[in-house]
Order: structure tokens, then C-alpha cells, then sequence
């Protein structure tokens, strides 16, 4: 089933415009009243605690969704997880089917979730609507701008529990963690020697 584009824009939010920014983490919102609720999570004011599992939540809505997880509400018969809403089960159901009803018009490649597609169609337009309002580098991506927003807050959510090291990404945590582990997963051809860093393989 090839799904059009503007169809996906009339009947989900992935693509609308989000004028509202966080200037702390350059998180972008479609309404005033989402940045507001976002803007909670960084001073740390009015939040909502789960009594189950102990994450925060900067809205009383936020934590009343999340509390769905924990009373099954909306429980894949298949594998047992919980989700959050009845759209996200439709769409995990589709990873157990592997039913990809969204399918790009340029080359055919196919989604399980609408997002996906939406996403991925900017390969295709070149589109990047989000922008870095300190820099003004654009992003195809909220995550990309949003990791590297980073490099201007200095913030380091990814710590290592062995040694406490912190680091902007999570991909540079996996390979810190070697450290540690003395995992070395890239060996030579030439020697078989083995090297935590693909780097050292020369």
C-alpha cells in the first residue's frame, strides 16, 4: 500500500511545524504549552514521580501515560510488553507480523510506523527543519540536533558506572566501556592481532 505524504501530514504529528524552542536544550515543540511543560524538566520544578519504577515526569499528563506500562493497559498478547497508548501496540504488533504498510513513493522502501517514513523522505527532499539556534547548523533529525546541542550546553548524560566518566553520546560510553571490559572487537587480517578502537587497525 503506497501512502502518500501530505495523507501522513493530514493524519499524524510527526511533520508539523514546531516554532516553539528550547533554548536550554534545543528541543523543538508545536505548542507554547509543551515547551512549557518541557521547560520544568530542566529546573526541576513541579515533578511528577512514578511510584513504581521512580522516573519523573514534568507534567501530571506525562506520568498518567507512563503509568499505562505498569497496568498493562495496552499489553501485546504476543510478547508480553506493555505500551503506552493503543497507536503505539498497532505499531509494535507490526514487529512481530512484519507488516510495513508506509511506503516511500521515490524508491519503494517500506515502514512499519508513519515517523519512519516521514524521516526518511528527507534523504529524498534534502528537507532539514531542524536548525541549531546557536549555530544555525541544520538537522533531517530532532535526535541530531538535539545530541548536538551538547556541544554548546557541555551536557553529559551518558556515565560510566564503573568510573564515573561522563560523555555527550552514547556510542562513545559503548566504546569507553572496552576500557573496562577489555573487549577488543576489531582484529587485523594481516596479524589477527585485536583492537578495542577500529582506528588502531591499520
Amino acid at each position: 500500500m503506497s501512502i502518500d505524504s501530505n495523507e501522513i501530514t493530514e493524519h499524524h504529528h510527526y511533520d508539523r511545524p514546531r516554532p516553539y524552542l528550547c533554548a536550554v536544550c534545543g528541543q523543538q515543540f508545536t505548542r507554547k504549552q509543551h515547551l512549557d511543560v518541557h521547560k520544568k524538566s530542566h529546573t526541576g520544578e513541579n515533578l511528577y514521580s512514578c511510584t513504581q519504577c521512580g522516573e519523573y515526569f514534568p507534567s501530571y499528563s506525562g506520568l498518567k501515560f507512563h503509568m499505562n506500562i505498569h497496568r498493562g493497559k495496552y499489553k501485546c498478547t504476543e510478547c508480553g510488553k506493555c505500551c503506552h497508548s493503543s497507536y503505539n501496540l498497532a505499531a509494535h504488533r507490526r514487529s512481530h507480523s512484519g507488516e510495513k504498510p508506509f511506503e516511500c513513493t521515490a524508491c519503494s522502501k517500506r515502514f512499519a510506523w508513519a515517523g519512519g517514513l516521514v524521516r526518511h523522505s528527507r534523504i529524498h527532499s534534502g528537507e532539514k527543519p531542524y536548525k541549531c539556534h546557536v549555530c544555525d547548523k541544520v538537522f533531517n533529525r530532532s535526535g541530531s540536533l538535539n545530541r548536538h546541542m551538547r556541544v554548546h550546553t557541555r551536557d553529559k548524560p551518558y556515565q560510566c558506572h564503573v568510573c564515573d566518566k561522563s560523555f555527550s553520546v552514547s556510542v562513545n560510553l559503548s566504546t569507553h566501556m572496552r576500557v573496562h571490559t577489555g573487549d577488543k572487537p576489531y582484529n587485523c587480517s594481516l596479524c589477527n592481532r585485536c583492537f578495542s578502537h577500529s582506528g588502531n587497525v591499520q
